[in-house]
């Protein structure tokens, strides 16, 4: 007997008016046992490592806790210190959001626009070209590269570049000065940007039915461009939700690359974030109630950014 008999013939637990969600719950807990057991692994793990700690974290948002003594709770005196006392962490928001904007949606849209030239090329060649795109994601010392090329002396590529052709008379300190830190960090962020949103973009082409273009071409779909709008992202939407939770998540959370290029803290604060600012607090100074107070900040900031880009992706196609 074939897998999809068995399934057929399985009994389905239905939710009688007599019956609780809860009650109708287990029965079918008890019925699909099988599926269930599959996934606990899975989901103990993410209610140890996920699920738990962003509920600890909240609960010390409201404590003094030092790692050493017992907590001691101080309501809301970490946000109210937060938002009135704290210049640096505003200046950290100011530079996030402005990181994020710049980052976010261009790392998005390149990933799938590269994903969609990708999809066009034969499997054998796609792969190569997948891989070379993929690799500055991947790569654990990207920053070296920068700083050979942006190098604050007269042996960096770009100083001597620059100096040969008599545009600058001196090396530039390119990461050591505040006008160029932001602007570099930046660039840096969009090329290592290609990462699991441009992988989950390349699997969501591969998905889409080929009949559904032969259908849309008799229904008057007449160049590449309206076969993607209205053919090919409607059905990635899955897809496309979460690359877009991968892109927020990477420009609210980029920093180490920051750190290596221009040092903790960067001058004048200029490329100082919300992440370098609970890094800061929480493995430097040992304040973990107020550490967790600016995650806990962050994490909102966060689901907020994915409300409002999943309202957006809902009209895709529409």
């Amino acid at each position: 007997m074939s897998e999809k008999t068995l399934a057929k013939n399985q009994p389905k637990p239905k939710l009688r008016k007599d019956m609780t969600m809860l009650q109708w719950t287990i029965r079918n807990m008890k019925v699909n046992w099988r599926g269930y057991a599959m996934v606990a692994p899975y989901y103990v793990i993410f209610l140890t490592f996920t699920i738990v700690p962003v509920i600890l974290s909240f609960v010390l948002s409201f404590t003094n806790f030092n790692m050493l003594e017992m907590p001691r709770f101080v309501g809301i005196d970490n946000y109210i210190r937060l938002i009135l006392d704290d210049d640096i962490f505003l200046l950290a928001i100011q530079n996030t959001l402005i990181f994020a904007t710049m980052t976010g949606p261009f790392s998005y849209l390149l990933s799938l626009l590269f994903a969609w030239f990708i999809n066009e090329l034969t499997p054998k060649f796609r792969s190569v070209v997948t891989l070379i795109f993929y690799a500055p994601s991947i790569s654990g010392q990207v920053y070296l590269i920068w700083q050979v090329l942006f190098s604050g002396d007269q042996y960096g590529y770009v100083n001597g570049i620059l100096m040969k052709m008599g545009l600058i008379n001196a090396p530039v300190l390119w990461f050591s000065d505040a006008n160029y830190i932001m602007p570099l960090v930046i660039v840096v962020a969009l090329w290592t940007s290609l990462g699991t949103s441009f992988l989950s973009f390349i699997a969501g082409f591969q998905v889409v039915d080929k009949s559904l273009y032969e259908a849309a071409a008799v229904d008057g779909i007449k160049n590449r461009w309206q076969e993607l709008w209205f053919v090919t992202l409607p059905m990635m939407r899955n897809q496309m939700m979460f690359a877009a939770v991968m892109s927020i998540t990477g420009a609210f959370g980029f920093g180490a690359i920051i750190t290596a290029l221009c040092g903790f803290p960067s001058p004048d604060y200029c490329a100082w974030t919300i992440m370098h600012h609970l890094e800061d607090y929480g493995g430097s100074r040992w304040e973990v109630g107020y550490a967790s107070a600016i995650a806990t900040v962050l994490f909102i900031i966060q689901i907020a950014a994915n409300t409002i880009i999943g309202k957006m992706l809902s009209k895709v196609g529409k």
